[in-house]
């Protein structure tokens, strides 16, 4: 008799969001991560000696209230050194503009009155198609066939949340969800600082840019993702983000999880058809009734299942996810604290002057080449600490980043420091004095060091063919696979990736539904 009922591949936080609810319903579960520490992306390696790992996720935006609360977070660690942080639009000459509150509810900076009013206006717009959509992250995407098992009654809800929109608004969301948003930004408003940050936090860890179409509904999925998310959106956890992962760990194991890191599972065992168990790299065989995969899409079927157990057309499919990262991470340790032309450091800070600076840099990636001028996310953790005196860590997004580089990855990688960092003197003159370490993260080095496809952290592209029911493709995406015993719980299951949880949730749900896999 196998000692567990699941065992969970993938210490992530997908995979130990699975994992809780499923032990809390009483079930044996076993998490298997490959690395030393639980939790995925929230984690990452140290600077330097001196210096407390830097992860990949920065910002903690998403968190899944069912997983905040069902996992009892708090009561596990969790806690935050600022919360509801604003985000401030950066320029070259310090006239930067701050939004703060949800969605930048509230606007200050030298803007005039009919700038706010045009804000406000498409702010609170897109804000009620996204309060409409966010119910849809937490169910199990709908399959389109008769009898198939979907539950009509919340999908009935969430479609009475559309119709409550108003006539009027239904056939505006309607008629704007799969168009760009640049054409939305360029229509609505007149400040270029508005449209460059609004236009980089649609496209943030995307392969489109802005006049990319369908691009405004990855915008309406982030907004979706806040009215959903966690009561401390963009917040800096105590701790940094690792505090979140040790957090989960520790809820998942106190609701009787076994969790065993340094476990890389090499296959996953195939009996009858069937999924019984996995075999480790170093030839250990683990026996379960069910097994869940929270690692990609892309890695559970054509490396841990092997193409054998699966038909032709199934293989081409999985073979055809789309999984390109576009996005570069860097660390820059600082001997002192900069200055973004008198921004203030404890907000999150965007370089993204306008809407063609970011189509720029996207353009140059879609042909292999290192863009000129980078735009990127900006966040100094210790300036949200009490004690914020002596050296900091500056924790940089970069978009966009070659996913393959025509001149090679060292090359690439060179470049794109060497024109990051010149972006980064014109906003905050003297900081390259500043800089003891740096660290440059392109996309290869990403999925090397998490195992995300492509170095795309939603571990399969976010794009309106790859969401919902068509996540990662139509057969797998209600989590069950054709193969009876083996399910799906990754980032690239809907409704995707961020340190949300809520993938894992989902599908954690959908086991315990009883619906037969």
């Amino acid at each position: 008799m196998p000692s567990y009922d699941t065992i969970i591949i993938g210490g992530g936080t997908n995979g130990l969001a699975c994992a809780a609810r499923l032990a809390k319903a009483g079930k044996r579960v076993l998490v298997l991560e490959a690395t030393e520490r639980a939790g995925g992306g929230a984690t990452g390696a140290a600077l330097a000696p001196d210096l407390a790992p830097m992860p990949l996720a920065h910002l903690l935006t998403t968190l899944d209230p069912r997983v905040l609360d069902g996992m009892e977070l708090e009561r596990h660690g969790l806690s935050y050194a600022a919360a509801g942080i604003a985000t401030t639009a950066l320029s070259a000459t310090g006239d930067h503009l701050v939004l703060e509150g949800p969605a930048g509810a509230a606007l200050s900076g030298s803007i005039d009155d009919a700038g706010r009013s045009a804000w406000e206006a498409l702010r609170q717009r897109l804000m009620g198609f996204a309060d409409a959509l966010a119910p849809f992250r937490a169910v199990t995407p709908p399959r389109i066939a008769r009898k198939a098992g979907n539950d009509n009654l919340k999908l009935a809800r969430i479609g009475l949340g559309l119709r409550r929109l108003g006539q009027e608004e239904f056939r505006e969301f309607l008629r704007m969800a799969l168009i760009n948003i640049a054409d939305v930004l360029e229509d609505e408003l007149a400040d270029d600082r508005l449209r460059g940050l609004v236009a980089f936090d649609a496209v943030l860890g995307a392969w489109l840019g802005p006049r990319s179409p369908n691009s405004l509904i990855l915008y309406l999925n982030r907004l979706a993702g806040e009215a959903a998310g966690t009561r401390a959106a963009l917040a800096v956890p105590q701790g940094g983000m690792g505090a979140v992962a040790d957090a989960m760990a520790r809820s998942a194991e106190a609701a009787g999880v076994t969790l065993r890191t340094g476990a890389r599972v090499g296959r996953v065992l195939i009996e009858a058809d069937r999924a019984c168990g996995v075999i480790l790299a170093d030839g250990e065989e683990i026996r379960a009734g069910l097994v869940v995969s929270a690692v990609g899409p892309k890695a559970t079927f054509l490396d841990l299942v092997g193409v054998r157990h699966l038909d032709t057309g199934f293989v081409r499919r999985a073979t055809n996810i789309r999984a390109r990262g576009g996005a570069a991470k860097l660390h820059l340790a600082l001997k002192g604290a900069p200055d973004f032309r008198g921004a203030d450091l404890a907000t999150r800070l965007v370089i993204a002057p306008d809407i063609a600076s970011v189509e720029e840099a996207f353009n140059a990636t879609k042909y292999g080449e290192v863009p000129q001028r980078p735009v990127m996310e900006i966040v100094l953790p210790k300036a949200h600490e009490r004690e914020a005196g002596g050296g900091h860590v500056l924790s940089a997004i970069v978009q966009f980043a070659p996913h393959a580089p025509r001149a090679g990855l060292e090359e690439a990688r060179s470049r794109m420091l060497t024109n990051t960092l010149g972006v980064l003197e014109d906003y905050a003159p003297g900081i390259g004095g500043l800089i003891t370490h740096s660290e440059l993260l392109m996309p290869q080095d990403i999925e090397a060091r998490y195992g995300m496809a492509g170095g795309n952290w939603h571990h399969a592209e976010l794009s309106v063919e790859q969401m919902l029911f068509l996540r990662p493709f139509a057969e797998v995406a209600q989590y069950a696979t054709p193969i009876a015993g083996l399910w799906l719980a990754g980032a690239g299951s809907h409704p995707g990736g961020g340190v949300s949880g809520a993938a894992g949730w989902n599908a954690a749900e959908r086991i315990l539904s009883g619906v037969a896999a």
